[in-house]
């Protein structure tokens, strides 16, 4: 590997980076949104909104991002309804397309993630809430959500890890983000491995800063658990005894 020619590759993708945060931002963002009201509709007690939660998580998840992508920038364009509709000026361009399938792949996952999460809320921590004299309402956003995020935010950082490394499909439907300007930039010299190396050493910098941010964040949704003293271990005469 040529190491001079590997950095000049990698300034080359940086004007690619922004695309690319913008669709893993956007996409998580409005997937989390959207999971959210699937896993409500997962709990709620009515039978119709259950089923179709059940079965948008079954089909989504069961359908590969690649084809999501092809389907929605390919197959949506097929319909004139859709043509004729206000709509389309959207889903015409690539960018829209591409961050309409990213967000509908996503949002599945995190219905699950969010779903364990408020699973996760104790029996007593509601009927505390209710005995304080709080609505459904404020006990949900004062109680339950916090708790919820608190839970399934380690599980959801690796949906987003995911959804990262998932923008790189957006190349395929002419979007330039960094995995798009590295295609380009390898169709040019032929020089696949250096390019695809620079490519790779940029995801794992904007994942390893991701991580980060995530621990920062969980670190302060955790005050309970800061500097916590460590009891010492039980000796064997008290194990005993």
């Amino acid at each position: 590997m040529n190491m001079p020619f590997i950095f000049e590759t990698l300034l080359k993708l940086l004007p690619g980076v922004p695309l690319t945060l913008q669709l893993a931002a956007s996409s998580i963002a409005l997937g989390a949104a959207l999971g959210l009201g699937i896993a409500l509709m997962r709990l709620s007690r009515a039978r119709p909104l259950t089923a179709f939660a059940w079965l948008y998580v079954q089909v989504i998840r069961s359908v590969p991002l690649l084809v999501m992508i092809f389907l929605v920038y390919y197959g949506l364009s097929q319909f004139a309804t859709i043509r004729s509709s206000i709509l389309w000026p959207f889903l015409r361009e690539p960018y829209w397309c591409a961050l309409l399938a990213l967000t509908i792949n996503t949002s599945a996952y995190a219905s699950e993630i969010i779903r364990g999460g408020l699973l996760s809320v104790r029996r007593g921590e509601l009927e505390a809430a209710y005995a304080c004299g709080m609505s459904r309402a404020l006990t949900f956003r004062r109680i339950v959500l916090p708790v919820a995020i608190r839970q399934a935010l380690p599980a959801y950082s690796n949906e987003m890890i995911s959804m990262v490394k998932a923008t790189s499909l957006a190349s395929l439907v002419t979007l330039m983000d960094v995995t798009g300007i590295a295609a380009s930039i390898a169709s040019e010299t032929y020089r696949p491995v250096d390019v695809f190396v620079a490519a790779g050493a940029v995801y794992l910098a904007i994942n390893f800063i991701l991580t980060r941010a995530v621990m920062l964040v969980e670190y302060r949704l955790t005050p309970h658990l800061r500097n916590r003293p460590v009891s010492p271990a039980p000796s064997v005469e008290e194990t005993l005894i």
